[in-house]
């Protein structure tokens, strides 16, 4: 899992309040029982054991190595998610005390999500409190596109981590009020690998694509499609010009989840987002 695709133990993870952020430095480090980071034992006579690598050893003129690396990936693993699904509840107990529907919108990169949030926030902010937890490893430009549309943001900067964790949540709903009876967007990091694994406690997973990734996105990403509630099919409008199967798409997705919903929309035109209100209002 993440043992190959990029967070490591110097990684860090940074929370901005954008109203307050130039004011503090707001620099949190992962603690060992809450990441997944390669554990390193040294001993007394100098040398280290990386429980990441091969152990390689010789033996007079041949050498040969042993890979001891799948039983503990495996271990650490379960770990990493054993302790994100405990934050993950009291999260989800902390949304239900006060009325939040919390939604988490996962996507690869570029699928239009945060074109999608802006839009239902200037939809549907009249007669709805809504906030947003922006998730990317770098830069603040989401949460800057989000607060502009009229909610207040929070942004996580992950630094080398590809997902956005139920810790990281916990912690920017420190900085984040989040009014009672009101709609929480998580916009997780673009990536539909890690994602799927990490529960951060919301009431529904989203999961969102495009015309534009071709409709074999669900057999490539099972496990996102699996675990998520409704998929998005975003820029409808240019259907027209490339080479995307709708029904295919829909097909592939509901043999990995027979209970996911679709809905076909656009962002830039508006076709199709008036029905994602209405699922949004039925989430109610």
């Amino acid at each position: 899992m993440c043992d190959t695709c990029g967070c490591s133990e110097e990684g860090e993870f940074k929370i901005h309040d954008l109203n307050n952020d130039y004011k503090h430095d707001h620099s949190h480090k992962h603690d060992h029982d809450h990441g997944h980071h390669n554990h390193d034992h040294h001993h007394e006579d100098g040398h280290t054991h990386d429980h990441d690598h091969d152990h390689s050893h010789q033996h007079g003129s041949g050498s040969h190595s042993h890979d001891h690396s799948n039983q503990k990936v495996i271990t650490l693993n379960m770990d990493i998610l054993s302790e994100n699904n405990k934050l993950a509840q009291l999260n989800r107990r902390f949304f239900e005390g006060r009325k939040v529907l919390c939604l988490n919108l996962v996507s690869s990169p570029g699928s239009g999500k945060t074109t999608i949030l802006e839009k239902t926030i200037k939809a549907l902010i009249k007669n709805n409190k809504i906030a947003v937890i922006e998730g990317d490893q770098q830069t603040l430009l989401d949460a800057e596109r989000i607060e502009k549309s009229g909610a207040p943001a929070i942004q996580i900067n992950t630094g080398s981590g590809c997902h956005l964790d139920a810790r990281m949540v916990e912690l920017a709903l420190q900085k984040l009020e989040v009014e009672f009876g009101s709609m929480l967007f998580i916009e997780n990091v673009g990536n539909l690998v890690c994602p799927a694994m990490f529960d951060l406690g919301e009431f529904k997973r989203v999961v969102v694509i495009s015309t534009t990734e071709g409709e074999d996105k669900p057999l490539k990403y099972p496990y996102m499609f699996q675990s998520s509630h409704l998929c998005l099919i975003n820029k409808s409008d240019l259907l027209p010009y490339v080479d995307f199967d709708t029904e295919k798409a829909i097909k592939y997705a509901r043999s990995l989840n027979p209970d996911l919903e679709f809905i076909l929309l656009s962002a830039k035109t508006g076709e199709g987002m008036e029905e994602w209100y209405k699922w949004l209002e039925n989430q109610r």
